[in-house]
This record gives C-alpha cells, sequence and structure tokens, in this order.
C-alpha cells in the first residue's frame, strides 16, 4: 500500500492560560491536508475518531509545532500511542538550521507574500462564539498556508525570514518527506477499523 503525508492543524478549545497540560486544551477542529487525494478534510471535535485512519495510514504528519503542540493536544483523544507517529515540523526543522523559533506569519509571509487570516486566541473566539464556519476555514486556511510553505521548500530548496538586514533564506531538504515512504514497517494500528 503506497502511503502518503498529511498536513496537520489543531485549533484547541482552551489557552495555556486556561490549563498547563496539552491534554486539557480540548480540539475544538482539526483540519488535515491529505496528499493521498489533495483534499483539505475537517474534523470538529466530535468527529477527530475520523480522522485516525488517514493519521495511522500517512507515511508522515507534517505541521509547523506540530510535535510541540498537535500531537501533544491530539494524544487526549487518540487511544493509542501517538509517538509512533512519522512527524516531519518545520519549525523544528527551522529551529535546528538557525538556533531560534519563528512565527509560522513571518515565515509565511517573507517566503510566499502572504499572511495567516489570524491568530490562534481567534480561533479560541470563534468556538466560544458558536462561529463554527469561521473557525473552520481559519484553520482550513493554516494547513493550506503551511502546505503551500513546504511545497515550496520542495521545489526552491529554501525558505525565508526577516531580519534586521532583511529577507534571509533557509536552505532546505523537505523532498523526501513527500516522496519516502516513512518507516518500512506499517503501523500497528490500534482502532478496529
Amino acid at each position: 500500500m503506497q502511503k502518503f503525508p498529511v498536513v496537520l492543524d489543531l485549533e484547541t478549545k482552551y489557552t495555556f492560560r486556561d490549563f498547563s497540560d496539552h491534554k486539557k486544551l480540548g480540539i475544538s477542529v482539526g483540519v488535515i491536508f491529505d496528499y493521498s487525494d489533495n483534499q483539505p478534510k475537517v474534523y470538529f471535535e466530535k468527529d477527530i475518531p475520523q480522522m485516525f485512519p488517514i493519521l495511522e495510514k500517512a507515511s508522515y504528519i507534517i505541521g509547523y509545532n506540530v510535535r510541540s503542540f498537535d500531537i501533544p493536544v491530539l494524544s487526549a483523544y487518540y487511544p493509542g500511542d501517538t509517538s509512533v507517529f512519522e512527524v516531519f515540523d518545520i519549525l523544528d526543522d527551522i529551529k535546528e538550521k538557525i538556533g531560534r523559533r519563528i512565527a509560522l506569519n513571518d515565515v509565511i509571509h517573507a517566503t510566499l507574500g502572504k499572511k495567516k487570516t489570524g491568530h490562534g486566541l481567534m480561533a479560541i473566539d470563534y468556538y466560544k462564539e458558536g462561529k463554527f464556519e469561521e473557525l473552520s476555514q481559519y484553520c482550513t486556511d493554516d494547513v493550506t498556508l503551511t502546505r503551500d510553505l513546504f511545497e515550496y521548500g520542495i521545489e526552491h530548496g529554501e525558505i525565508f525570514y526577516m531580519n534586521e538586514l532583511g529577507k534571509i533564506p533557509i536552505k532546505v531538504d523537505w523532498k523526501k518527506y513527500k516522496e519516502n515512504q516513512g518507516k518500512d514497517t506499517d503501523m500497528p494500528l490500534t482502532l478496529p477499523f
């Protein structure tokens, strides 16, 4: 069976001001861009288990700060061990190369000339106000921008950020995360699909 990567972004119901534990933040919505059919897919909290078979079959789960945020938040919902997922975190790669973290919006702006449609706290407000269409669109936009950044890095071998000297390139080698099949062994499925 051929494996494909997915791009993942989750929005939460609460902030770290409310709870310091990732598992207590709650998922309001999750969106994946699935390379197997080149489609974004939206999952509200009650539908999150429907995401699991796709994540379990993915060659890589790709995201921005996904290893430190999204996967730990997801672990409260996933009955298996999230540490077995093959993860490529764009932010980790940037930090390894330049020694510091950069906001997604800053990298997107410098690389693609685009901006995010808002910020994470806005998504929490959408959830609290029951604005689920806006919440879904915000998260889908983030996944699309992250995918576009990933694709740019694959095509050009670099992405950019700004500092006091101007636009600075970061050399990247991301093609393998789109083309490789991940681990040779199949991931043990923890759910009866």
